[in-house]
């Protein structure tokens, strides 16, 4: 540190330096007249940026330090200077540019450059040092006795290694409802703005993609929102049943007793003003056996079949067992947890998402709780068990939400998962809401974590869960008039609200600035690397915002992208833009994670691709893929796979491991369906799984057919954009979620750009309808063999199925089957966000690439039957196509249709025309609403006749053709909408059969 006693002031004071803290020293007297001169010229150069090396805008030198003692030159800047990122080649050059700058003045001095009070040269990450010393402040002291993670799944068929296994993160997704006192109401924290709302948008990427990546490499992940989006919920607690012998849904055996230390009590809901449910009840305690000789069996009665997330909880105690043994009974079989009761307790811990059947079923829907133990002469503790997320019933204002819970802010969640009140959620007197609600989500984090780095007004409490670091995600505002984006902050904190710039365990709080850095490098990297060449890195910002300095722990608060603005917005809703950015982010917590404890880290593999079935000549099925090569990750390298089988409705199970891209099937039961998807693995985790194929078998002698899954489409919705109309029109596409959608609030209404902000509820350019928020909102599922599959055995057909990439590929033999049926869906050709990533892969999820019309063509000249079905399985190959396209050639020469119309009705209705295809003017209908269960079709195509050709159904709204036939030489059966979102599942058998008699298949 340089000290004003050691600056020598020469020449009588004249030359004081406007703006600096010291004189200059020097020894000549040109030199003196110059030097001040040329440092007041060098300031201004670096406010206007005139140097070579990057300056953000508005940087600016706040002193000039020259001690002459030791040869010493300080040049502070402000802290704009520090909204760079910093490499050791950028350090060097800097250095030299500036030295270079003040030759032939202080040629021997040594210079530091500071920006937020540090040297830029500790600016540079640990994980991007090679030749500078590694910052050992920054990184955790190793706990030999680090607690297990609280939940572990031991029913996984393989082992991680090298990923998250035993670290804990916490993760939020923005904003949520809450209520606001002065206009008592509930309502969002931000505007509704192309068709999403920043309370909701996040959650997009956190839900689907982020939280499930992190699982996969093994994490445990802590939300300080519901996570469910199930809105039933069943709540079992042994303080409603402990007394009732004969109860269906909780029974016990053993030696039970009661437990020291409230408990769950559920009380009557709504719950007021700081009511804690964890408090005032009682749990039940037992001790540990190396077999199970007592155990609490929580049986759900379920109201609907679904998917339900299972929370337990439990009393902690250093006397109780690291490993309390859970099994889930669920549709999929069983799955079984350990968990370390010495750590957590008294709120909720996520075992898993399941599928229950509705009802009451032991054997089918249960969670039990044993006291079979590794670990003598300890405590299992068995309180609470809950299904399912469920609708708010915090009161505010005299009322709930009237929302489920997985739209409602922190606050309110917090208050359910039994956070202490005024430490953690209830901070500003309960008038507060807004407030309570951001600065919840930080002191959570503590909570969690506990001694010494608790909640910041009381730093003893907690939990004891070591949690590694902690990530608000956020869409940020601002616009632009031209093609460029706002681009992706990423804000940290070197100081908390006191002022250190240790944490409470003294770790350096440049710990922070790592994880900002190395989350935004990751995630602009990725996008430029994919998506948008030029996609804006903003700020690495130091900020006292509330998430990013109250967490005791690295945190970083990242802003993705504007929700303001139209173009990041084309980005924020596309699925694939969504699965690619979680991917970075979850690349960027490993790495940074890894590198604060020094070890080596492997990136988890992408989904594998091209599967198939086939028949063997035993009668048995083999199941085969391939690998997926990710350019991006050199370790993303799949080294074995987990298969997993659903038999009929059921759910999947645990899985099988195999070690090559193949698996064979035997045994099949007579008229069920199975159904398989594949993960691809290796030490850093698992894959997302591929999509999900079927077969049966309807007996001997049964024929055989192949069903293709040709939908593979995700993407956003149809935009339009011009000087006076820019917006998204879903009218004409309204684009395929992955899987579903949650933050969909409805269409948008104001297309004017120039359209200005005036509140929250006349937000300008960019409003939307609210009718659809909250509701999920279904997309393509990837599982729609299943739906065809069962239509085929109900018409006594046995079927396979594959993929259309592995259908086009020589070795698999369509000839082989009397009957092929091409799922199509939504399937088309679809543009990327950005013409940049068309430039590199082309259009994607066009309905017959040449190979496939190459197959399909073979396979028909063969003599042939096809069945296909789909939205777009005339427009793809007609609109905008010039007269002489191999597509459109295809489509009327081969497949025997011409394109009448697209957007064919609005409605779904159609209707029998032939007696010879099925029962005339027969009626049925396909889904054309935003809906939980199966995707809408917003725009059926009408399919006309042509060479030979026949109508056979028609749409009832206008009369248009519905479906077209042909059988001659081969025979081939078109319908202009998806057979997968016919209502009925009579009408599907139905019509199924009638396809199979119209091609004399039956």
């Amino acid at each position: 540190m340089i000290t004003n006693a050691r600056y020598v002031i020469l020449i009588i004071g004249l030359l004081i330096l406007p703006g600096c803290s010291s004189l200059l020293t020097t020894t000549d007297e040109t030199d003196v007249q110059t030097a001040p001169t040329l440092i007041k010229d060098f300031k201004s150069r670096f406010a206007a940026r005139e140097f070579n090396f990057e300056i953000p805008a508005a940087s600016q030198i706040t002193d000039f330090k020259v001690d002459s003692v030791n040869k010493e030159i300080v040049i502070e800047t402000n802290n704009r200077f520090s909204f760079r990122f910093f490499r050791e080649k950028d350090i060097d050059s800097i250095y030299a540019e500036v030295q270079n700058y003040f030759i032939p003045f202080f040629m021997d001095y040594k210079f530091t450059i500071t920006s937020i009070t540090f040297p830029i040269e500790e600016l540079v990450p640990n994980i991007y040092r090679h030749k500078m010393k590694l910052d050992e402040s920054r990184m955790p002291v190793q706990q030999p006795d680090r607690p297990l993670q609280v939940v572990r799944n031991i029913s996984k068929p393989f082992k991680i290694s090298k990923g998250l296994q035993n670290n804990n993160i916490a993760m939020w997704h923005s904003h949520g409802w809450y209520y606001n006192y002065k206009l008592d109401r509930w309502l969002w924290q931000r505007a509704r703005l192309f068709q999403v709302v920043e309370d909701m948008g996040p959650i997009s990427f956190v839900l689907p993609y982020i939280t499930p990546m992190l699982e996969n490499a093994g994490a445990n992940v802590y939300l300080p929102r519901e996570r469910d989006t199930q809105l039933n919920e069943v709540v079992i607690d042994n303080d409603d049943y402990i007394y009732d012998r004969d109860s269906k849904n909780y029974t016990e055996f053993g030696n039970w007793r009661y437990g020291k230390g409230d408990g769950f009590l559920y009380g009557e809901p709504p719950y007021e003003a700081n009511f804690n449910p964890f408090l005032g009840g009682l749990h039940r305690i037992t001790e540990t056996s190396s077999e199970a000789t007592a155990q609490i069996e929580y049986i759900p009665t379920i109201p609907e079949s679904g998917e339900y997330a299972v929370n337990i909880s439990y009393v902690a105690s250093p006397d109780n067992a690291e490993d309390a043994h859970y099994t889930v009974h669920h549709l999929g079989g069983k799955t079984e947890f350990l968990v370390n009761q010495t750590i957590g307790g008294n709120s909720w811990y996520y075992l898993g998402t399941f599928k229950f059947a509705e009802g009451t079923n032991p054997d089918l829907g249960s969670v039990i709780v044993d006291n079979k133990s590794q670990n003598p002469n300890k405590l299992v503790s068995a309180d609470v068990v809950r299904f399912g997320g469920g609708m708010g019933i915090v009161e505010r204002g005299g009322a709930v939400s009237g929302r489920p819970k997985f739209v409602e802010g922190s606050r309110y969640y917090l208050q359910y998962a039994g956070m202490p009140d005024t430490l953690v959620y209830n901070i500003n007197g309960d008038t507060l809401d807004y407030t309570d609600d951001y600065q919840s989500r930080g002191e959570w984090v503590n909570y969690l974590v506990g001694n010494p780095c608790g909640p910041n007004k009381d730093r003893t409490k907690g939990l004891g869960i070591p949690i590694d670091l902690s990530l608000a995600f956020h869409t940020d505002a601002g616009i632009t008039r031209n093609d460029t984006v706002i681009g992706t902050l990423s804000i940290y904190s070197v100081t908390d609200y006191d002022s250190n710039y240790v944490f409470p365990d003294g770790v350096s709080r440049l710990a922070n600035r790592d994880l900002a850095d190395i989350m935004q490098t990751q995630i602009v990297n990725d996008i430029k690397a994919k998506y948008d060449s030029v996609w804006n890195r903003r700020q690495l910002y130091d900020g006292r915002y509330s998430e990013a300095a109250r967490p005791n722990v690295p945190s970083v608060l990242l802003e993705l992208l504007s929700h303001q603005n139209f173009l990041d917005n084309k980005f924020q809703l596309d699925p694939r833009y969504r699965f690619d950015v979680a991917r970075s982010i979850y690349k960027s917590m490993i790495r940074f994670i890894a590198n604060e404890h020094q070890r080596e880290y492997v990136i988890q593999p992408l989904p594998v691709t091209d599967m198939a079935t086939q028949l063997n000549e035993d009668g048995s099925i083999q199941l085969s893929w391939q690998p997926r090569f990710d350019p991006l990750e050199k370790t993303a390298v799949a080294t074995g796979y987990v298969v997993y089988r659903r038999i009929g409705d059921g759910g999947f199970d645990n899985g099988v491991y195999v070690a090559e891209p193949t698996y064979k099937i035997d045994g099949l039961g007579k008229g069920v369906v199975y159904s398989f998807k594949v993960t691809a693995v290796n030490a850093g985790g698992e894959s997302f799984p591929s999509e999900i194929l079927s077969v049966g078998f309807a007996g001997k002698n049964s024929n055989t057919a192949v069903v293709i899954n040709a939908f593979d489409r995700i993407s956003g919705p149809a935009c339009i954009e011009s000087d006076k109309f820019t917006g998204f029109v879903n009218f004409y596409d309204a684009g395929v979620p992955d899987k579903y959608d949650l933050s969909y609030t409805g269409q948008q209404y104001n297309f004017t750009p120039v359209s200005r902000w005036g509140s929250d509820d006349a937000p300008g350019h960019g409003a939307s309808h609210a009718n659809f928020e909250t509701k999920v909102i279904a997309g393509n599922t990837f599982d729609f063999t299943k739906v065809h599959g069962e239509a085929l055995l109900k018409n006594g057909w046995s079927f396979i199925s594959v993929s259309d990439e592995a259908a086009s590929e020589e070795f698999y033999n369509l000839n082989k089957y009397d009957f092929v049926d091409i799922i199509f869906g939504e399937e088309k050709e679809t543009e990327w966000p950005k013409k940049y990533s068309e430039d590199m892969y082309g259009k994607q999820f066009k309905t017959f690439n040449e190979k496939f019309q190459e197959k399909i063509s073979e396979y028909l000249t063969g003599g042939g039957n096809v069945f296909l079905s789909g939205s777009y399985i005339g427009s793809d190959l007609f609109l905008h196509k010039p007269k002489d396209d191999p597509g459109k050639k295809f489509a009327i020469e081969t497949l025997k249709y011409r394109l009448d119309s697209d957007h064919a009705v609005v409605e779904g209705d159609v209707y029998s025309i032939r007696d010879s295809f099925i029962k005339k003017n027969y009626t049925f209908n396909f889904n054309t609403v935003l809906n939980d269960s199966i995707y809408a079709v917003e725009a059926p195509d009408a399919l006309g006749e042509i060479n030979g050709s026949e109508t056979l159904l028609r749409y009832k709204e206008n009369l248009y053709s519905a479906a077209i036939g042909y059988k001659d030489e081969y025979g081939i059966v078109s319908m202009g909408f998806p057979f997968e979102t016919i209502t009925s599942d009579e009408a599907r058998n139905e019509l199924m059969n009638a396809v199979l008699v119209y091609l004399k298949l039956k």
